[in-house]
């Protein structure tokens, strides 16, 4: 079976790497014969330094489904020039601070101290240039949960997430979210058990033959099969790999 988290508040915690206790969760579930996939919000250049190397070569998912990787090598989906007038539009009415993300280098606004700019790039492999000279927009997040820019936003050619809790709009191209993104690495519907805790997860949630939400969301955890506090999510992999495990043999 496949298995598919995602990583900021599902199984990675406050931006520090995984903990011994899940990695040895994921090592098990991978003894036991289930693929491990990773679909985060991150672009893969962000998304690496909190995994083990061991774990790099994995089928992934970043930039919720706008960056993806199959053995090491990332493919993206961009926004259209259009739109990328449209939004660079609505950033200087409103004056908005941003993340704007392309294949590997970005652009940063925002302020300093936000917890997204301490895990923006750690391992200093990518430049925050101007946001004229990057060679394409793969990624947007915007520092600001207005209506009303909201509302420009949606009438725009984009998916848009919004992270109220964080004050944050994150956007990305349009019809690309994190099951476009994992149907285009050869992801099934129905053939994946998917962990995620936020409203950019319930497209997994919705395809995935079971699904588990991490923590209390009130909309995410609608759309899930189960819910689990964040110190029970090691237990639930394991739970869910014996499982899984199990079936499968029965089926055989």
């Amino acid at each position: 079976m496949n298995f598919v988290f995602d990583l900021d508040g599902t199984i990675c915690f406050k931006g520090q790497p995984l903990t011994q206790e899940i990695c040895a969760a994921l090592d098990e579930s991978q003894a036991m014969g289930h693929e491990i996939i990773f679909a985060s919000a991150r672009p893969i250049r962000d998304l690496l330094p909190v995994l083990p190397e061991k774990y790099h070569h994995f089928r992934m998912v970043g930039g919720n489904g706008a960056f993806r990787t199959v053995g090491g090598s990332i493919e993206v989906n961009s926004f259209d020039t259009g739109t990328c007038q449209q939004l660079f539009n609505i950033i200087d009415t409103y004056q908005i601070s941003y993340l704007i993300d392309s294949s590997w280098d970005y652009s940063y606004t925002g302020e300093l101290t936000h917890p997204i700019y301490k895990n923006i790039d750690p391992l200093k492999n990518a430049k925050n240039i101007p946001i004229d000279l990057l060679e394409n927009i793969v990624k947007v997040v915007l520092f600001t949960s207005n209506p009303e820019i909201q509302r420009s936003l949606e009438a725009l050619s984009l998916t848009l997430h919004l992270h109220q809790n964080e004050g944050i709009l994150d956007l990305s191209p349009q019809g690309i979210d994190k099951w476009a993104g994992l149907q285009q690495i050869g992801v099934k519907e129905k053939e994946f058990i998917a962990f995620g805790n936020d409203s950019n997860d319930i497209c997994m949630f919705k395809a995935a033959k079971e699904s588990i939400c991490i923590g209390n969301h009130p909309i995410a955890q609608e759309a899930a099969s189960l819910q689990v506090a964040s110190d029970d999510v090691a237990k639930m992999i394991l739970h869910m790999s014996e499982k899984y495990l199990a079936q499968e043999i029965e089926v055989i």
